[in-house]
This record gives C-alpha cells, structure tokens and sequence, in this order.
C-alpha cells in the first residue's frame, strides 16, 4: 500500500477520541484486508500509540485470561489512538 492509500483507509475507519484526536480499531484494520503490520507503522510514524488497557486486578479473576493470554503475556492494542491533526 501506498502512503495515499494508507492515509484514506486510517481516516475512513477511524472515528473521534475523547483525547480530540482519532481512534481506530485493529480489527477495523484486519477486516479491511490490508497489511496490518504495515498501517500500524504508519499510524506510528504519526505519533499514533496503542490505547493502554486499565491494568487487570490482582488475580484476574474468572475472565483474567481475556486481558492476557494464559501464559500471563498481554495481548495485542485492540486500538490505536492518533493526536489530533494526525490525519490532515
């Protein structure tokens, strides 16, 4: 994919943050069958971050895996927030 092509698929997809900039799903991402690894780098080299999930409590209790795999590893962003004016 192009930067062009990149650039319209981020700003179709996305929709507001409570931050004033964007946020996009990665499942957005995957269901538009594009190349994931290579649009999170673009949303990367605009100051785009992952959102940060609040930390699980102690034990996790009965769906603590949903927040880490069962090795105790933390799963991939589910979304990914860009600054405002990142998609001008």
């Amino acid at each position: 994919m192009d930067e062009h092509e990149i650039t319209e698929l981020v700003t179709r997809l996305s929709r507001p943050h409570s931050s004033g900039g964007m946020v996009i799903e990665r499942a957005a991402i995957l269901a538009a069958g594009t190349n994931l690894p290579e649009v999170i780098d673009w949303i990367e080299s605009r100051a785009g971050k992952p959102e940060t999930e609040s930390p699980a409590s102690r034990g996790g209790g009965l769906h603590g895996s949903r927040l880490s795999g069962p090795d105790g590893a933390t799963r991939a962003p589910l979304r990914y927030v860009l600054p405002a004016g990142a998609l001008r």
